[in-house]
């Protein structure tokens, strides 16, 4: 069925004007975003079948090849999908707004957007004041945590040189499963003792999974 064959009421554009987007499908605010569809099938049957593929939480994960794997969208339908998810990710990040570190979650808030759907592992630092108000946060390292990857030397000399008191550390896991391997108990370990020697605390490492967390100020 085409578009143009389902009653003009009962069009995505139509009920969005008349009730707006509450009321629409999963699928039907697809098809608003991308408009068309194929030769052979409307965007709306499109949309479904790109939700069914995926799924609606998944979607905004996916790369550009993968979004061209489904009949119909090519380099510009999925640049608009992947626009959108980043739009909505830097809205989430502004509306969040945390410039003060009062507990863990205010460094899950603040990092949640930007790890929790990376698929390697990206290792921050967060540079703190002695009130806890942020300075700035450095990506160091992505790939595979390492001991013998992660330089101190680097990442205290990012923290004297923008005049930090305190730092904290954050990485996440792809797999989504926050519970730390002992290799990030000992680099955790290694940091802490050389930041107690240079007189910068380290006051957590933050490991974020899929929408969980595991901190070592909170399990000791």
């Amino acid at each position: 069925m085409k578009i143009s064959d389902i009653p003009l009421e009962n069009r995505p554009r139509e009920r969005f004007l008349k009730e707006g987007p509450e009321v629409l499908s999963d699928a039907e605010l697809f098809a608003l975003i991308l408009r068309t569809g194929t030769l052979h099938e409307n965007v709306i049957d499109m949309s479904n079948r790109l939700i069914k593929e995926y799924g609606l939480e998944n979607i905004f994960d996916c790369s550009l090849k993968e979004l061209q794997r489904i009949n119909g969208i090519g380099p510009n339908k999925a640049m608009q999908i992947l626009a959108i998810a980043e739009l909505g990710k830097r809205y989430n990040k502004k509306k969040v707004n945390i410039t003060k570190i009062t507990s863990p979650e205010d460094i899950y808030d603040f990092f949640k957007d930007k790890l929790t759907n990376e698929k390697q592992e990206n290792f921050y630092v967060l540079l703190l004041n002695t009130k806890n108000i942020i300075i700035k946060s450095e990506l160091i390292f992505k790939g595979t945590l390492d001991s013998s990857i992660i330089h101190p030397r680097e990442i205290f000399k990012l923290a004297i040189k923008n005049s930090a008191s305190k730092i904290i550390l954050v990485h996440n896991h792809p797999s989504g499963d926050s519970s730390p391997s002992p290799e990030d108990l000992d680099i955790t370990k290694q940091l802490v003792e050389l930041g107690e020697t240079l007189g910068i605390k380290v006051l957590d490492h933050l490991i974020i999974g899929k929408g969980n967390w595991w901190s070592w100020r909170e399990r000791g």
